[in-house]
């Protein structure tokens, strides 16, 4: 198989990732990504994870590397298939956390065009994918039911 060749149903596996819901009070992180899958869309910060890294500390090395910010894992919110039919195609396993927002302002890194904090009410005004969205809901929902000392 040369390198320009897909792989096959055979060959192909799903690629860990992590996403983060980074909040601070009510608003919500989001980046422009800037390559595949989704490129020029509003999305979750995020990114592969590396071999031997914890899924936790790949969530914050990804939210800090593609943002400037950094936060404190709250939680684990869900992992999400994200099943793209290309191009490219490819099949993602989201592995999504709630992120409590701790310092810094959001810039562009290396895999976003633009980044900026929204306010929770104002999501509407952004084309996000419908899984964005909800696992945007479940982490508010799990921050907001989540003791401080819980975190």
């Amino acid at each position: 198989m040369s390198d320009h060749t897909p792989p096959s149903a055979a060959t192909a596996r799903p690629v860990p990732a992590v996403g983060v819901v980074c909040l601070r009070d009510d608003e919500v992180l989001l980046i422009r990504r800037a390559k595949p899958p989704r490129a020029g869309e509003w999305s979750l910060p995020g990114g592969h994870i590396e071999f031997g890294e914890p899924v936790a500390v790949a969530a914050l090395r990804e939210l800090h590397e593609e943002t400037g910010v950094r936060g404190r894992i709250i939680g684990l919110i869900e992992v999400v298939d994200a099943i793209t039919a290309g191009p490219p195609a490819g099949h993602f396993l989201l592995v999504d956390f709630a992120v409590e927002w701790l310092d810094g302002e959001p810039m562009t890194g290396d895999d976003a065009l633009e980044a900026a904090f929204v306010p929770l009410d104002r999501l509407a005004e952004f084309e996000l994918w419908s899984e964005t969205r909800r696992i945007i809901e479940a982490g508010v929902r799990l921050r907001d039911t989540t003791p401080p000392g819980g975190r």
